[in-house]
């Protein structure tokens, strides 16, 4: 998702020329005026503290266990309700009141409009804060310029007019801080003097400064002293915006490039669709899922400040457990934790999903979990079946996954050793190294199912009967090329109504689980969705850009995606052994964290096992965290990761330390994967080839 557009003051400060004065001026009497009629009711003091613990109890949320989730859902009600408590329902804060200014001339009438999240209006003192998600006059501020002429149909009456001034501010601790209009943008320094900042694209998306010094990395984007950033909503471009404005009942698929938006779209239609009709659509009813875990982090994140704290966002394995619970009324068996990935890869293929799709189903009583459970054990150790399943991948699964799929099942269905041995004696059970007769063995996965095998099982039911248990009002479900077809129809079923937002980007497909937009939107049961294609890339300046579309060679799209700026050259370096390039990228994230200390770097491995050992070299710097298994804080320093666990995700800087022909050969999974490493870079991107360079880096020349 997209950050906001971050400038950098420029080395000589500009002052500032009548017009800027002026507008700067407009702004501080407008702010003013709306402090003036919020009067009493001024910001809340302790807030911040609630809202923070709010978000610390989310978190805990999303990787509690059953057990444990109740308190901490009472505990969050008890946070929500002291909160709701301090401050009025409904009110704008005064610390933060607005983060856009429209002025439009309507006949001979002028009016100025505050946009927010919520509505004020105070006649008398001129002052009218709109919320954006459902005021009529906020769709002028997203689809005309300052100074184009507009006309617009509004309930009751057409509108038309001209815009006069389009402005997006920030207001930090009730203080303007910063006016963006057209070209121009001004920022107030730490010593309260407004300065003309140099800005290199003012759009959605991150801004890049001058490389500190010729080969080092570092743009200056993590400076102190910053200017602080707008708020992202009011940086949505016409496109966006339109999506977001979508009727809610017309499903809707939004597709683009990394860095183009869709996780901004599909959260903001998610706020817009539950503001407009609240009682159909209460956040206690709308739910997104995404696949990793720090995704799910960042979307609660995101989605407090649109006032959806309260919808849940989980993981698909999380929704997979809570779905299988609901439709089977029992817990999820013990699963196992270390699926061999040629058994996962068939289990989400498009090949399985449409061969059980056109089994026949015997009529009857809807049947029972343990039926179920034996008729995939069945079909899993089937050699026949799984060859067909092989055949239908025509070529993407090899027939080495027939083998290792028979073998993992068979180890599965055995009876576990301990139940062998129930009747002897437990002191004679008992083993040299304390462990239990089959811990740390083959034998171990006795029992288990697979997490792959939970949306199997929703879809055998729901073909055979079963009810779709707990019905959502409205889902997003975000990186919808990594959900697989089981889980996409399984997702559909929960649906209450055609209520959806799908987003998603082919490029980016980690898995072998994506059969194309049509089939996925078929899964789902949400043919006639309708499609936003997302054409501009906010994330990425040109360079980073270019370099990606060239690793993706010829899974790339015809058209490269549109770069909304220019920014930092992309730097390769060959080295001729491993320990060569961690010694240099060591002392170049050393010297980066030391000159930018408010800096977000992630040093992006191809597997865990590498950043591990990246990480041991760093492990004394107190800003450096191994972040696997999506366990992000969102905090500056540096994050040491694999590509697994950052889709979704952006950082100002980003190294990849492992670009070698073993790390990333020529083969479509390994362009689409380091496709998506180099695109979390908002900034400037470092790629280190030790050994023999990866062949994807033909575009890009070694420095």
């Amino acid at each position: 998702m997209p950050n906001p557009t971050t400038e950098s003051i420029a080395p000589a400060p500009e002052s500032l020329d009548a017009r800027a004065r002026a507008i700067v001026a407009e702004e501080e009497a407008l702010l003013a005026a709306v402090h003036g009629a919020l009067g009493a009711r001024a910001a809340v003091r302790g807030e911040g503290d609630l809202a923070g613990r709010l978000r610390e109890l989310r978190d805990e949320a999303l990787e509690s266990t059953a057990k444990d989730l109740p308190t901490v859902f009472q505990e969050m009600g008890l946070v929500r309700a002291v909160l709701e408590r301090q401050r009025p329902d409904g009110f704008p804060d005064p610390s933060a009141p607005y983060f856009a200014h429209l002025r439009v001339r309507e006949g001979g009438e002028v009016r100025d409009y505050c946009l927010g999240r919520h509505t004020f209006v105070d006649r008398g003192a001129g002052v009218r804060v709109v919320d954006w998600r459902y005021a009529p006059i906020s769709a002028l501020f997203y689809r005309y310029r300052e100074g184009e002429e507009f006309e617009e149909a509004f309930p009751g009456r057409v509108a038309a007019g001209v815009v006069e001034a389009r402005r997006v501010v920030v207001v930090d601790r009730g203080v303007l801080t910063r006016v963006s209009a057209g070209e121009l943008t001004v920022a107030r320094g730490a010593d309260g003097v407004w300065r003309r900042l140099a800005v290199e694209g003012a759009a959605l998306g991150g801004g890049a400064g001058k490389a500190a010094r010729a080969g080092a990395l570092g743009t200056g984007a993590g400076a102190r002293g910053r200017a602080a950033a707008p708020d992202i909503t009011a940086l949505l471009d016409p496109d966006q915006f339109e999506a977001v404005s979508a009727p809610p009942d017309r499903p809707l698929l939004v597709i683009g490039s990394a860095g183009s938006g869709k996780t901004t779209v599909a959260l903001h239609r998610l706020a817009r669709i539950a503001f407009e009709d609240p009682r159909r659509f209460p956040p206690s009813r709308m739910q997104v899922v995404v696949p990793e875990l720090g995704l799910a982090q960042l979307a609660a994140r995101l989605l407090e400040p649109l006032g959806l704290d309260r919808a849940a966002v989980r993981t698909l394995d999380s929704w997979s457990r809570g779905a299988f619970q609901s439709v089977f009324r029992a817990p999820p068996p013990r699963l196992c934790a270390d699926t061999p990935s040629l058994v996962s890869r068939l289990k989400r293929h498009p090949a399985l999903y449409e061969t059980l799709r056109r089994r026949p189903r015997l009529a009857g009583a809807r049947p029972s979990l343990a039926k179920l459970r034996q008729e995939l054990g069945d079909l899993c150790v089937d050699q026949t079946f799984l060859a067909g399943v092989v055949r239908a991948s025509q070529g993407d699964l090899p027939t080495t996954a027939i083998e290792e799929t028979l073998r993992h099942t068979r180890l599965q269905l055995a009876p576990p050793p301990d139940d062998l041995v129930a009747g002897v004696d437990p002191d004679r059970r008992e083993t040299l190294d304390g462990l239990g007769l089959s811990e740390d063995t083959p034998e171990a996965i006795a029992g288990t199912l697979d997490p792959e095998d939970l949306p199997i099982l929703l879809f055998l039911a729901t073909l055979g009967g079963a009810g779709g248990g707990r019905s959502l009002a409205h889902l997003v479900v975000d990186e919808a090329e990594d959900v697989s077809l089981f889980e996409l129809f399984a997702l559909g079923r929960h649906l209450d109504g055609r209520s959806v937002t799908l987003a998603g980007d082919d490029a980016q497909q980690t898995f072998s689980s994506y059969a194309g937009w049509p089939q996925a939107l078929a899964a789902f049961g949400a043919e006639r969705a309708a499609t936003v294609r997302l054409e501009t890339t906010y994330r990425c300046p040109r360079p980073i850009a270019e370099a990606a579309h060239a690793i993706l060679g010829p899974l790339a799209p015809a058209t490269p995606p549109r770069a909304g700026r220019d920014g930092a050259p992309v730097s390769r370096f060959d080295f001729p052994t491993e320990a060569h390039a961690q010694l240099f990228l060591v002392g170049a994230v050393r010297d980066l964290v030391e000159r930018e200390p408010d800096a977000s770097v992630a040093v992006v491995a191809h597997s865990a096992e590498v950043a591990r050992a990246f990480h041991r070299l760093i492990a004394d710097m107190p800003e450096a965290r191994l972040a696997l298994d999506g366990r992000f804080s969102f905090r500056p320093g540096v994050d040491v990761t694999d590509v697994a666990s950052v889709k979704g995700l952006e950082f100002d800087y980003v190294v990849v330390p492992d670009a070698s022909v073993r790390a990333y050969p020529d083969a479509d999974e390994a362009r689409r994967r380091l496709h998506v490493a180099v695109t979390r870079a908002a900034h400037q991107l470092w790629i280190a080839a030790p050994g023999t360079p990866s062949p994807l880096l033909r575009a890009i020349p070694p420095a």
